[in-house]
C-alpha cells in the first residue's frame, strides 16, 4: 500500500483544516516545497497536494508553489483543489504533477467522459467525498442523493482507474478511518482505491493496509501532529 503525504495549502501556508471547515484551519508552516522535501526524505510514496483557495473560491493563486514542488522532489505528486473545468485541470497539468483530482464536478453528468477523452484518464483521479455513503459536494456543505458507490462506477466507465475516497466526518479529526466504508468500496468497484479521512497512527495505516483491494492511504493531520514516525516506511514493515 501506497503512502500519499498530505500538503494542504492556502495562502501560501500549509494548513489542515477540520471537516473541510476554512474557519477551523491549522497553519504548520510557510514553506510549502521544504514540507514536501521532509515527507519524502520521510519514505513518501507520493506527495498528495490540495490547492484550498482554489477548492473555496474557484481561483488559484497557488500554481507557482505547486510548480516548485513537482520540480523540487523526485516522488510524483497528484493536485486536488478547483479542478472545475477543462482550462483548470490544464493548468494544473502544467504545473508537472503525475495527475489532478476532479472532485465536485465529477458528480455532474458527462463532465467525466469530457475530460478523460481530452486528457487521458491515467493524468485524472475522482475525489469521492461522502457522507453516510452519499457524495458530498461544494466543500461538504450540500448531499446529494447519487451515492459514493454509483460515482465510483461512473468514473470506471470513463477508464479513470484511480478514486480518492474520503469520509467527511473523520476527516481532519484523528479519530481513525472509516474501515468499513472503505472495505465496501473496495470490494464493490474495482480500481486504485486511496483512502482518506481520520488516519491518527501508525495502528489505523495498518488497519486500512489490511483491506483487499486499497491501493493506498493520504496522511494529513497525523503527520503535522508528531503522531507518525519519522521513517514512514516503518509503518508497513
Amino acid at each position: 500500500m501506497l503512502l500519499y503525504p498530505a500538503i494542504d495549502i492556502m495562502d501560501g501556508q500549509v494548513v489542515r483544516l477540520e471537516r473541510g471547515e476554512a474557519a477551523k484551519k491549522t497553519i504548520y508552516g510557510s514553506d510549502p516545497v521544504a514540507m514536501a522535501l521532509k515527507w519524502e526524505a520521510a519514505g513518501a510514496d507520493w506527495i498528495h497536494l490540495v490547492d484550498l483557495d482554489a477548492a473555496f473560491e474557484g481561483v488559484s493563486r497557488n500554481l507557482d508553489v505547486i510548480r516548485e514542488i513537482a520540480s523540487a522532489v523526485s516522488v510524483p505528486c497528484e493536485l486536488g483543489g478547483g479542478m472545475r473545468d477543462a482550462s483548470s485541470i490544464e493548468a494544473g497539468l502544467a504545473t508537472g504533477v503525475r495527475r489532478v483530482i476532479i472532485g465536485t464536478k465529477a458528480a455532474e453528468p458527462g463532465f467525466l467522459a469530457e475530460v478523460s477523452g481530452k486528457f487521458g484518464p491515467s493524468r485524472l483521479a475522482v475525489g469521492i467525498d461522502a457522507k453516510d455513503g452519499k457524495v458530498a459536494v461544494k466543500g461538504w456543505v450540500e448531499t446529494m442523493e447519487l451515492t459514493a458507490l454509483d460515482l465510483a462506477r461512473e468514473a470506471l466507465n470513463t477508464g479513470i482507474r484511480t478514486i480518492i475516497y474520503t469520509d467527511i466526518a473523520t476527516d481532519g479529526m484523528l479519530q481513525g478511518p472509516n474501515i468499513a466504508a472503505m472495505r465496501e468500496m473496495a470490494s464493490e468497484v474495482p480500481c486504485d482505491l486511496i483512502a482518506s479521512g481520520g488516519v491518527s497512527g501508525p495502528e489505523d495505516v495498518r488497519q486500512l493496509s489490511g483491506v483487499p483491494g486499497l491501493h493506498g492511504v493520504i496522511i494529513g493531520r497525523a503527520l503535522y501532529e508528531g503522531r507518525m514516525p519519522e521513517d514512514l516506511r516503518t509503518i508497513l514493515g
